[in-house]
């Protein structure tokens, strides 16, 4: 299969050059979540999780979101890596998205450091930033990525990538 990796610009990184196993980065960037217009979540403390191929994935503290607008379901699902995740339906006012958000309540040891932690998909966001710029969803329904200004791909998720 032959990939043809973009070339980061100055100042952007390229999701090829994120390692296999994933790693944590802390991140002071300024994250923002919006669903049926209220911040369900903004904070300085996230932490990103970086892998081979895939836009970072943002994970948020509890006490940085709106927690009581967040109810957990009983979907779960398991990662190689970080091992089982729990998923969280996001309830504002009138509006309900199911199995929009994730966390690790019991992660593998290398990823204790986002141990209920939460990351949200954005595409089921109103609106997701970092520092004031709006995200742009992973392609796919299956993973959550980020994707800004400052990520070049091609990125794993869209249509004949499945395989990468």
């Amino acid at each position: 299969m032959n990939i043809s990796r973009i070339e980061p610009g100055p100042g952007q990184e390229s999701v090829w050059d994120y390692p296999r196993p994933p790693r944590i980065d802390d991140s002071t960037k300024h994250v923002q979540i919006i669903f049926n217009g209220m911040v369900i979540a903004d904070t300085h403390s996230s932490r990103r999780v970086l892998e081979t191929s895939h836009p970072p994935f943002y994970y948020i503290p509890p006490s940085d979101i709106q927690m009581t607008n967040l109810l957990k379901t009983s979907r779960t699902s398991w990662c190689e890596w970080k091992g089982q995740a729990g998923y969280y339906a996001i309830n504002v006012g009138n509006k309900q998205v199911p199995d929009a958000a994730w966390f690790y309540p019991n992660p593998i040891p290398a990823f204790e450091s986002i141990k209920d932690y939460v990351a949200f998909y954005p595409g089921l966001m109103d609106a997701c930033y970092v520092d004031g710029e709006l995200v742009q969803p992973q392609l796919g329904d299956f993973y959550g990525g980020w994707i800004t200004k400052d990520i070049v791909g091609p990125f794993k998720g869209g249509p004949g990538t499945w395989g990468w």
